[in-house]
């Protein structure tokens, strides 16, 4: 509980640097966000969202929403890097014949500015998977569109290599035990204006202070978790790290599975207990 306490002071300022820009955000083409939001709606709100996964629409700073076979991405064209991304992975899904071997990270052709392989050159950061090569091993397309780079942040090689993965094959013997699981993750941004971002690259991919990943289960009484992460590489427990969904909303900014019915949604996001899992 300590290193919980010391984590989630430390972690406070980091409420996306984003939320204070005036900028409309838009959900991309229709065409893009129709499967995901109500098209009867005149305006997308957390109430016309169809998709468990999938987050309330951003106001507060840029947002494009762009649909992959494995995922669902919303892109912020000032950082280069997604606000979010969001899948429903199911048991099916942590199996498959496609690996990662052969696969190289490419530039996201459909949005601009965008992050580059030549930005991550010489950085000292991985490019690190938000939707994981391990969860669209079920299909080929699936595979190669988790190398775009709309669904990578520069991340801490340790963190990246370790507790991150670690997180990511948690994910996954949840999704085979309980059938499904709905995850979202992303960075989080140091929100203290005193300090410039820190960027890399010809084309200023903003490194993330920390990253965030919370996760939904439907399956029985439904229950959620969150985790934050410091992107500094240094060796965490899980338990330590785990929190509620409703700390991750604070420090993000983001409405997360507004799909749920109200009350539901908020039970399972006031608690969090990684036991239960």
């Amino acid at each position: 509980m300590k290193k919980l306490l010391f984590l989630t002071l430390a972690l406070l300022p980091l409420l996306a640097s984003c939320r204070k820009q005036a900028v409309q955000g838009s959900v991309g083409e229709p065409q893009v966000a129709a499967t995901f939001y109500d098209q009867q709606a005149s305006k997308p709100s957390r109430k016309t969202v169809t998709e468990y996964e999938l987050p309330a629409p951003l106001t507060d700073r840029p947002e494009q929403i762009l649909r992959r076979m494995g995922y669902t991405t919303s892109y912020n064209k000032d950082t280069k890097c997604p606000n979010w991304v969001a899948w429903h992975l199911t048991k099916s899904h942590t199996y498959g014949k496609h690996q990662r071997s052969g696969e190289v990270f490419t530039e996201d052709s459909e949005v601009t500015p965008r992050a580059t392989n030549n930005d991550y050159y010489n950085s000292r950061y991985d490019r690190g998977h938000m939707c994981p090569a391990g969860d669209n091993k079920w299909d080929a397309q699936a595979m190669s569109e988790s190398f775009l780079f709309t669904n990578i942040c520069p991340q801490n090689h340790n963190l990246n290599k370790y507790e991150w993965n670690t997180l990511e094959i948690q994910c996954r013997e949840w999704a085979r035990e309980y059938g499904a699981v709905d995850i979202v993750c992303g960075p989080l941004y140091n929100d203290d204006s005193r300090l410039q971002a820190k960027t890399i690259g010809r084309s200023r991919v903003h490194v993330p202070d920390g990253f965030f990943k919370v996760v939904l289960c439907r399956t029985g009484k439904p229950k959620a978790i969150g985790f934050v992460f410091r992107n500094d590489g240094k060796k965490v427990d899980l338990a330590d790290v785990a929190c509620t969904v409703d700390h991750v909303e604070r420090l993000t900014g983001i409405d997360f599975f507004p799909a749920l019915d109200d009350k539901t949604e908020q039970r399972v996001e006031a608690t969090a207990s990684l036991k239960e899992w």
